[in-house]
């Protein structure tokens, strides 16, 4: 069986609460019949129905149980035009290089301390055999 193809237009049509599309990551979903059951509540839904709310979608960091329900409503593919709005990158796509250049501090510290230690235990027993002798 083929996808269905949906324009930007045909899922725009599709906004209210008794015919309510989404898509997410080009795929388009009915989710008409998930709207009462919705955790987030049918306002999050409504807000980006008949839309692209793929960034909307990732922001929340939905579970996996929550994408395999979203396949249950699965209609078609978006099919793309000029002036469509382009795709959303999400974050976790374009992540930035992490910072580490203050990676090592805490190893560094842990071993100042330790040598530190270890120079004053030394130097403590050392201090000891000299009163020993004397």
């Amino acid at each position: 069986m083929a996808d269905k193809e949906f324009t930007y237009q045909d899922v725009a049509e599709h906004n209210t609460k008794k015919d309510l599309f989404v898509v997410i990551h080009d795929k388009v979903y009915d989710t008409t019949k998930f709207i009462d059951e919705h955790p987030g509540g049918e306002e999050v839904l409504l807000d980006v129905g008949g839309q692209d709310a793929t960034e909307a979608f990732e922001d929340v960091g939905h579970s996996d149980e929550a994408r395999e329900t979203l396949e249950k409503y699965y209609v078609g593919t978006v099919k793309r035009k000029p002036g469509d709005p382009a795709p959303k990158v999400t974050a976790s796509a374009v992540s930035p290089p992490a910072d580490t250049s203050g990676a090592g501090l805490g190893t560094a510290l842990y071993a100042f301390v330790f040598v530190g230690g270890l120079v004053a235990y030394f130097g403590y027993q050392y201090l000891q055999s000299q009163e020993t002798k004397a």
